[in-house]
Order: structure tokens, then sequence, then C-alpha cells
């Protein structure tokens, strides 16, 4: 399949009558760049009909509070309990949906693309004694999380790097001040789906195959920039 040039045209579909504060990001690669990690078919409706789901609700859920539209989407995570109660949910599953998917974007590559910098890998290597070490332990808690969720590299302001999982559409922004792990000022540097739709149709139960495959995918380029700083995070911004 091609990369999505009616994105305009569906853009525009979903905005006619009404409001969009959140606008989806395109993809910098073909559904079918990551195969054969990542079927194209996968790619497309992971794309298209999860990712806007959660982007279209997460728009719908803001309507009725136009002081929020304007707010900073990791703001709202990260004041959770100070939003009105029918928001906490929507902002919860559908904003942390279209975030969590957001950065994931950014994070794939089509294979032998963005191979890992020297300076990156010694930084891993630092925090976990070993890039293979660092593997395992990703892996191992990302294969550990019943149902859907995702897992989380996240790096501390003094460069400190540490792993985490969240459930569902959780982000570790939310828990900002409530896990004792991490800070209001930690940042995302790594994020893996492990929510079913993103690899039940290539890789069926096999979930260990999909995380095993994500790394002939990751976009290490975007993950340095993350770790330096030097990536704006676009998608906690309203238009």
């Amino acid at each position: 399949m091609k990369k999505p040039i009616l994105f305009t045209f569906l853009f525009f579909a979903f905005v006619q009558g009404g409001f969009a504060q959140f606008n989806p990001i395109n993809l910098n690669f073909s559904y079918g760049a990551l195969e054969p990690y990542i079927d194209s078919t996968t790619m497309y409706v992971h794309y298209n009909n999860h990712y806007f789901t959660y982007m279209n609700n997460l728009n719908n859920a803001l309507r009725k509070y136009p002081d929020l539209q304007k707010k900073n989407l990791v703001d709202l995570f990260k004041n959770l309990n100070t939003l009105p109660s029918e928001l906490k949910t929507p902002i919860t599953n559908n904003g942390g949906g279209y975030y969590n998917h957001s950065l994931f974007w950014t994070m794939l590559a089509p294979p032998n693309t963005t191979p890992i910098s020297k300076e990156m890998k010694d930084v891993i290597e630092k925090n976990f004694d070993s890039f293979e070490s660092f593997q395992k332990q990703f892996e191992d808690l990302a294969l550990s999380c019943f149902g859907s969720g995702w897992a989380w590299l996240m790096k501390k302001p003094n460069g400190e790097l540490y792993i985490i999982s969240t459930p569902n559409q959780n982000n570790p922004l939310m828990y900002s001040g409530l896990d004792p792990n991490s800070s209001k000022n930690d940042v995302i540097v790594l994020g893996l789906d492990v929510w079913d739709h993103a690899y039940y149709l290539k890789y069926r139960n096999k979930r260990a195959d999909y995380i095993k495959a994500f790394w002939n995918v990751v976009n290490w380029t975007e993950v340095k920039k993350r770790y330096d700083g030097k990536q704006k995070d676009l998608f906690a911004q309203p238009d």
C-alpha cells in the first residue's frame, strides 16, 4: 500500500462541520516500508483506523471545553486530577491513544535506515550494563503487560535511563508525582505498542516474536534526538 496521500481529504472529511484541535501526523514511510517486520495491512489499519479513532474521540471530548482545547496535551496528562470528572477517562484513553501513537510513528523507520549511534549505544550500556541486557529487560517488560499496554524507555533529568510499562493507553507522563521512579521532568525516549492491534494480523498470539522484530524498525535517530532534548514534542501542542 502507498503512503496516505489522501491524508488532507480524510482530515477535512473529519473536521467539516466542527472544530479540530489535535491533528494527525503524517507517516514518514509507506505502509509497506517496515516489511517483513510490520506488515503493510497492519500499518494501514493501525494508522487509519485506530489512530484516527483516538484522535477523533479526543477532539469530540473537548468540544464543550473551549479553554481546555487550547491546553498542551502533556499538561492535561500531568493534571488529570484537576480535570472535570467526565473528561478524565476520555483524556486518559483517547488522549493517551492519540499521543502515544503520534510518538510511536516517529520511532519507527524502514529496516537498516537509522542504525543506533555509538553515543546512544554507550548511554544504554552505561545504564543497563550491555545493549543485550537492555533489550532483554525491555522485551521481558513488554511481554509481561497483561492484556494491552505499552513499554517505555524513559530518561531522568540527570540522564539516567529506566524502563516502565503502562496499561491500556496510559503513558508515564500521567503518573508524574505518583510513581516513585518518575518525575514531571522525565522524558519518553522510546515506546513500543503491545496492543493486539499492533501485531495480531501478522504474529497472531506470538507477541514475543513481534517484540523481537521491533528492534529491526527502531528509528534510533529519533531516539537519540529525544534523549538529547533536541526533538520538540509537537504532539503535546494544539494546532
